[in-house]
């Protein structure tokens, strides 16, 4: 009768019982007592009198230590290739993350552009580049990145400087070439009008065609020819010989080539020198490109300099100045973000570890009977646990070297890709960042070591009878770890509010994660109280209650790991989702929603506008309103070109807060000056765009500010009678208003102020925002001149894209705009994020729902076994996967939820307290909790439990029990 072997009864020996266990495990015992050449193979003799040989170099405890570790790793390889599945399962988890973090060390260096390679690729075969920044004399530092006067202020240049003037600096031979690195390039796209960057340079010179590489066709020549990269080909939609409709309605650019800039792979236009003019009426960010006939010497950079000129070399240039304020180039990290960066780093490491330490803790429970025969063989509880850690330390290796490979072809392979839709440059030299690909190796092994240090301690404190045996001796739960759990859950609490009302973001994540190992730590006891309600329950839910209590060294670290990953989601949830409501409840159009401002687009902007009627008219046709106003501002009489004219409401001295940041700082003085209106205006800044000061009869009043009609009619009597209007009351004082008017030139001369009093009103109840409007009358005796800038509409609901593209392009022929509307409140634009950190968490939570299932179910295999002896129903294995998936996924997921929550609030508690200490006064954060993100985190779990009751078999064979 065949069968399996019953304890009572006898049984012959087999070949691996007749070898000593202590040979099984270690099998360098035997080789190092009997080594070759010392005895031929099958000798009897005795054995050599001076004992077995060492290996020289090594003797004493070293010796020993290094004999147990080689035979420990041989075990851990051997074992790795038994237990192909659970290897698979490790070496995946440990090489993705691997495999993500050298795909960025790798990228990363590849784009770090030394100062050679930065010069190569923005200047090409140039030898130098020149900028005229200054009208007097002076100093640069050895790279041209900064300048300062040699004496007094530095007089910025703001003359465009000529080729005979950059040649008579230069010596004989030398070849130059101007390059304007940005100017706007405008077109029109069907009816929309669209800006893209434009860079003005002469392809036909050798010197600017050296910084480009044409793909197609050939280099613009004429005024009219543009060369387009292939980004900006595709989103013209158009091809080599097409064309493209200029913004203005002038003739249309004409595509002759595409050419790739290396520093720039976006959407980006080569037009010519000529063609400069049509787009511009001056370049932007001009330099010049030399070809000189020697290296830069110490004379021609004194030259240069002594005239306000610049030098930018590959190499230092002589005679350059090192700045007081400048930076070495390869500066040290900055400690608060190398701090964040290796904490955010060891919170990836704990949860690979939790995810990971499942898959050890099953290991060393299917392999207790082999440690028990160590252990019988004279094997210590240290020889135990190098045995099971040498499993992290080959596993981890094995992840390590599998990522790294992985993650280095990636870098290399995709290094096309990451260049054109991520950085938008590209790379230089092949490199793969040695340090970094060492130390994350470093991390993959220390991560498999962490992972099997718990199992490792089980191994070493196991029943050497009950793991001969085969029985299943579950160890008792010591106390303490609850203890050390709460200890570490309070402290972390405790640091993240410190952090947070601090705003030290490292004490905040030095916190989170003492708070997240404080629960880990609690997790086996939480589990333990759980499975006391199984009594309640019925089979299937109890036995996977029962296995979960039975097994905490498997448990434990999967619920971590889902807790871990949700509360982190929800914390992150939480902050986004009350960032996004406080954005929101701060949001203030310039206009009422659904009024349409436009603003004049045309390049001089001083031509008049079209009169009022026509323009009534094309608008009447496109939006169906006759509400047309014109918008005036005020402007300097005595403007001067390049300079700035501003005209604001003065604040008179007794309306000033008394209050500052120092005197802030108490209890008493916050209630004070919160209670004080000069402190808290009723004004807000403006979040959508901004209308400056305006000269208006009241005409255009209501299209602008909202406010109802008798307000309305108040304040046209007040501008008709001459005066002006506010929307503070604080600048008023009996019934008059002061304006400054401060004239600012182009150069750096100093500002002139002037000011006028005028008859004032207060304008209520409209928008929020502070405005100016003055009568024609008062700009006119405050000396200023006045100029139109567009029209203000007043719609019955705001315009989609379409009538307001439709609307543009009637109104082109007469005059250039371009269109704004105030469309309420933006939509969020976080709802991805939270979705993302949703989805993350989820994957985390199924992961490990389904890893700890199948070990579970892989572990649990003879308890299934007698099930299906005593009657039960194929059903039941599913039933009890689907159960035991729900202890994880539900478990972790809610532990998550009230530790993420938890977390959150703490957090936005310090930094609203933060925010009630400030001055000014900054709006609190208010508790949003993020239900889209809750809701995925919910399902999760049914999806976890659906998954492992679709994917595991209901029947199984019937085997007895051995023991």
């Amino acid at each position: 009768m065949s069968g399996p072997h019953r304890a009572d009864r006898p049984r012959r020996p087999t070949r691996s019982d007749r070898i000593d266990p202590a040979d099984r495990a270690d099998p360098s015992r035997h080789s190092d007592q009997h080594p070759r050449g010392d005895r031929p193979a099958g000798s009897t003799g005795p054995p050599d009198p001076a004992g077995p040989r060492r290996r020289p170099g090594l003797s004493g405890r070293l010796g020993e230590t290094v004999g147990s570790w080689r035979a420990a790793l041989r075990i851990a390889r051997r074992e790795a290739r038994r237990a192909r599945g659970r290897t698979a399962l490790v070496l995946a988890m440990i090489a993705l993350p691997v495999l993500a973090l050298s795909f960025v060390a790798v990228t990363y260096d590849m784009a770090d552009l030394t100062r050679v390679e930065e010069f190569d690729q923005r200047l090409g075969a140039a030898d130098v580049e020149l900028r005229w920044v200054a009208e007097n004399p002076l100093h640069q530092d050895p790279w041209g990145e900064s300048s300062w006067a040699r004496e007094g202020e530095q007089v910025v240049r703001e003359r465009p400087a000529g080729r005979a003037e950059i040649e008579a600096l230069l010596p004989p031979g030398s070849r130059v070439s101007q390059v304007s690195w940005w100017v706007p390039f405008e077109v029109r796209i069907g009816e929309r009008t669209t800006t893209l960057d434009g860079r003005a340079l002469d392809l036909t010179d050798p010197l600017p065609r050296s910084t480009v590489r044409l793909r197609s066709g050939r280099v613009p020549t004429a005024s009219d020819e543009v060369a387009v990269s292939a980004r900006a080909a595709r989103q013209l939609g158009v091809r080599v010989g097409g064309t493209v409709a200029a913004a203005d309605g002038s003739s249309p650019w004409r595509v002759v080539g595409v050419v790739e800039f290396p520093d720039q792979l976006g959407e980006i236009v080569a037009l010519t020198r000529g063609g400069l003019t049509r787009v511009s009426r001056s370049s932007q960010d001009d330099s010049w490109l030399v070809d000189l006939p020697g290296g830069p010497d110490a004379a021609l950079v004194e030259r240069l300099n002594a005239h306000g000129v610049t030098v930018s070399a590959r190499t230092p240039v002589p005679g350059g100045q090192p700045s007081g304020t400048q930076g070495p180039r390869v500066a040290l990290p900055d400690p608060v973000a190398a701090s964040n960066t290796v904490l955010v780093g060891g919170l990836g490491l704990l949860e690979v570890v939790l995810l990971v330490g499942p898959a050890f803790a099953v290991g060393v429970r299917r392999r207790r009977r082999d440690l028990a025969l160590v252990a019988v063989a004279g094997g210590d509880p240290v020889h135990l646990r190098r045995i099971v850690l040498a499993d992290g330390v080959v596993l981890g290796g094995l992840g390590a070297a599998l990522g790294l490979l992985l993650g280095v072809s990636a870098a290399l392979v995709g290094r096309p890709l990451v260049e054109v839709y991520v950085l938008t440059a590209r790379s230089g030299g092949y490199r793969i960042f040695p340090a970094a690909l060492a130390a994350i190796a470093a991390v993959a092994v220390l991560a498999g070591v962490l992972a099997a240090l718990a199992p490792a301690l089980t191994a070493a404190r196991q029943d050497v009878v009950a793991g001969l045996a085969g029985r299943r001796a579950v160890p008792p739960h010591r106390r303490r770890w609850l203890v050390l759990g709460v200890v570490l859950t309070a402290l972390g609490t405790g640091a993240a509010f410190l952090g947070a009302g601090r705003s030290n973001t490292p004490l905040v994540l030095t916190g989170l994660i003492l708070g997240e190992l404080g629960l880990v730590f609690a997790t086996p006891t939480l589990i333990g109280l759980l499975a006391r309600l199984g009594r309640l329950l019925p089979p299937a839910p109890r036995i996977a209650l029962r296995d979960a209590s039975r097994n905490r060294s498997s448990a434990a670290p999967a619920i971590s790991a889902v807790m871990a990953a949700v509360a982190g989601s929800v914390a992150l949830g939480v902050y986004v989702a009350s960032d996004d409501a406080r954005n929101r409840a701060e949001w203030l159009p310039g206009m009422p929603p659904g009024r349409v401002l436009l603003v004049r687009a045309d390049r001089d902007a001083t031509a008049p506008l079209p009169p009022l009627a026509l323009v009534t008219e094309r608008i009447r046709a496109g939006l169906g309103t006759d509400a047309v106003q014109q918008l005036v501002v005020p402007g300097c009489v005595d403007e001067e070109p390049g300079g700035y004219c501003s005209v604001a409401p003065e604040l008179p001295p007794e309306q000033a807060c008394p209050y500052d940041g120092e005197s802030y700082g108490t209890a008493a003085v916050r209630r004070q000056a919160l209670a004080d209106p000069r402190c808290v205006p009723s004004v807000r800044l403006v979040a959508g765009f901004y209308l400056p000061a305006l000269v208006d009869d009241g005409s255009a009043l209501g299209v602008i500010s909202g406010a109802p009609p008798d307000e309305l009619a108040a304040a046209t009597a007040a501008l008709r009678a001459g005066g002006a209007v506010v929307t503070d009351p604080r600048y008023l004082t009996d019934g008059r208003v002061t304006i400054r008017v401060t004239r600012s030139p182009a150069g750096s001369g100093p500002s002139r102020e002037t000011t006028v009093t005028l008859p004032g009103h207060l304008l209520r109840n409209g928008l929020p925002v502070d405005r100016l409007v003055l009568s024609p009358a008062a700009a006119g005796r405050a000396g200023l001149a006045t100029r139109s800038i567009g029209y203000a509409v007043d719609t019955t609901a705001a315009p989609d894209p379409a009538q307001i593209d439709r609307l543009v392009t009637a109104l082109r022929p007469m005059v250039a705009v371009s269109a704004e509307v105030e469309r309420g409140p933006p939509a969020s634009e976080q709802r991805p994020l939270l979705l993302l950190l949703a989805a993350a968490a989820g994957v985390i939570t199924v992961g490990a729902a389904g890893v700890a299932t199948g070990l579970a179910a892989a572990e649990g295999r003879r308890d299934l076994s007698t099930l299906a002896a005593v009657g039960a129903s194929p059903r039941v294995r599913r039933l009890l996967s689907l159960c035991q998936a729900g202890v994880i996924a539900v478990v972790g997921s809610v532990l998550g939820i009230a530790a993420g929550l938890g977390s959150a609030l703490i957090i936005l508690t310090s930094v609203n307290r933060q925010y009630a200490a400030a001055w000014p006064v900054q709006s609190p954060y208010p508790m949003v909790v993020p239900w889209q993100t809750l809701g995925v985190l919910v399902v999760v779990p049914l999806v976890a439990m659906l998954g492992a009751g679709l994917f595991t078999r209901s029947r199984l064979a019937v085997e007895r029990r051995l023991d």
